[in-house]
């Protein structure tokens, strides 16, 4: 397979997995979790080499922030799965010494 194809390939495929998150989060058979997340960020990394490679910097730039917004969602899933005795309350200070 040449570099070109496996670039075209690559790009297409990250569009089905955005329409296929889109689609699936709006019909209501996906909620907008870790499955719906990941293929975002497959799509927007596809699309962002795809367009890279034929120098398409509108969607070069629109995937980069989707694949940052993406990172951020699932940083806060992840966060939201932590058993609460691993999170810190945000009101808690660090102990002194001698307290």
């Amino acid at each position: 397979m040449s570099v070109g194809l496996l670039v075209e390939v690559v790009g297409w495929l990250g569009a089905a997995a955005l329409l296929l998150a889109y689609g699936l989060l709006s019909s209501g058979r996906l909620a907008a979790g870790t499955t719906y997340q990941l293929l975002n960020l497959a799509g927007a990394v596809a699309l962002a080499v795809n367009g890279i490679v034929h120098r398409a910097l509108p969607s070069v730039a629109v995937n980069a922030v989707w694949l940052v917004i993406g990172l951020a969602a699932l940083r806060g899933l992840a966060r939201r799965r932590r058993p609460a005795h691993h999170r810190a309350d945000p009101h808690d200070k660090p102990a002194q010494p001698g307290e």
